[in-house]
């Protein structure tokens, strides 16, 4: 619970951050209300829809209403999808809104002891460190190696925790060795002409946990002719600090990215989680009032691509990809979609493999619910949300359920899992479903 003192100062702060123009650019016109998961789960509550949201950020600024608890709620329970934004007529910038919004607040409230621990221990203790990120990945590939996991569900100590986490904890994928995920590559060549040198953002998560699609995200590289450099001085892109009003370590992490690709002379900077790559993008944006760093960040972002972009730029989609006979359908991810602009890519590429039959989901542009650790935080909307979800794949008759990146791939595995599905449907990233093509053609 936030003090008078506490909301005088948030409410300071609106009128001084909050961008007004934005604010006083939304219409009213409802356009976003169909496009919001939590407008339509929570029964079509106004204050739970981006016109709602702008219309209390607004309230805040004119001193009509105290920041207090009931709106920091309503921003807490917005997924960040920014479904929103593609259907703006007036172009309303609402992620960036939020994310302002979200850090006045959690800059100047008080959190409890437990609290302010926790944040600490993720948002400087773990995420800038890549090699903290390895051990703790470690730690579950040695419960998942060692018979621990085994011996936790036959004992049914796992049911101890939520029965969201429960579920969480069968579908992570099986983690790599510690000696994997040190040795990883810092240049790899293009196989046969090289057409292009990039540089490869390998994140945090991705470079440890789903390092099996970073690999096979080189792997497509390579074959699609790509000279690939792979910094090791790069960072965790910061998504996770700037949605959670953590800016300012948003801003330091981007500024070590900036810094660790922007001499090596390529000519994109490719990223394979759409997460990530939202939040990349936009690093202009959060250091734009930075002298120092506003222009290198725009030098960082106008080389930015997703990998199914510099696919179907190189024209992979002409090279043999085969699967057996299978049903596909894709799930966007939401800022891949909404914030890189980047949905045509996929589906291209997937309709590029022979033998499959793809089918669009419907709804496939609306987000699954995980939105970072939303799933976690906010369990009962995103499992509604989740829900909804899965009743759209089941209606194609998937076996197969592609998406682009990795909270979205743990979302669709747990929504497989609540449904009792596992036994003949899947979740697989898009990359990792392009090589297994490639190699079956190969084998053909």
């Amino acid at each position: 619970m936030t003090t008078v003192t506490e909301r005088e100062t948030i409410q300071q702060q609106f009128q001084e951050r909050i961008d007004e123009d934005q604010l006083l650019n939304c219409m009213r016109c409802g356009f976003c209300l169909p496009s919001c998961p939590t407008y339509i789960e929570s029964g079509f509550k106004e204050s739970h829809s981006p016109r709602g949201r702008i219309a209390l950020m607004k309230a805040v600024v004119d001193g009509l209403i105290e920041p207090d608890e009931d709106v920091e709620r309503t921003l807490e329970l917005c997924l960040g999808c920014r479904a929103c934004e593609p259907v703006c007529p007036s172009g309303v910038k609402y992620g960036h809104l939020l994310e302002e919004a979200r850090d006045i607040i959690n800059q100047n409230k008080k959190h409890s002891l437990p609290v302010r621990a926790v944040r600490k221990a993720v948002f400087e203790g773990l995420f800038p460190h890549q090699n903290r990120m390895r051990t703790l990945t470690g730690l579950i590939g040695f419960y998942q190696r060692s018979g621990l996991q085994a011996i936790a569900h036959k004992t049914g100590v796992i049911n101890i925790l939520p029965d969201n986490l429960t579920s969480m904890e069968k579908v992570l994928p099986k983690v790599p060795t510690m000696k994997e995920m040190k040795n990883r590559p810092t240049h790899l060549q293009a196989e046969g002409m090289q057409k292009k040198r990039v540089a490869f953002f390998s994140g945090c998560l991705m470079d440890t946990m789903f390092l099996e699609t970073n690999n096979a995200t080189m792997k497509l590289l390579q074959t699609a002719g790509c000279e690939i450099v792979i910094p090791q001085n790069q960072a965790c892109c910061g998504a996770l600090h700037g949605h959670s009003g953590e800016k300012d370590g948003a801003k330091e992490l981007a500024k070590r990215n900036i810094q660790a690709f922007e001499d090596l002379n390529v000519d994109y900077i490719i990223t394979n989680a759409g997460g990530c790559g939202g939040f990349l993008i936009e690093y202009d944006h959060l250091l734009k009032n930075d002298p120092e760093w506003k222009d290198r960040a725009k030098a960082f972002v106008d080389k930015l691509k997703d990998i199914s972009a510099i696919l179907m730029e190189l024209e992979f989609d002409k090279q043999p990809l085969r699967l057996p006979a299978q049903v596909i359908t894709y799930q966007d991810s939401c800022h891949l979609r909404n914030v890189m602009r980047t949905s045509n890519e996929p589906r291209r590429l997937l309709n590029a493999i022979e033998g499959i039959e793809f089918r669009e989901m419907q709804g496939a542009d609306r987000c699954c619910g995980s939105a970072g650790i939303y799933n976690v935080v906010e369990s009962e909307m995103s499992m509604q949300i989740l829900d909804n979800k899965m009743e759209h794949a089941k209606a194609t008759h998937a076996t197969t359920i592609v998406t682009a990146n990795p909270g979205c791939l743990l979302q669709m595995k747990l929504g497989i899992e609540r449904e009792g599905l596992s036994h003949k449907m899947r979740a697989v990233h898009i990359v990792d479903l392009l090589l297994e093509a490639a190699e079956y053609a190969q084998k053909a």
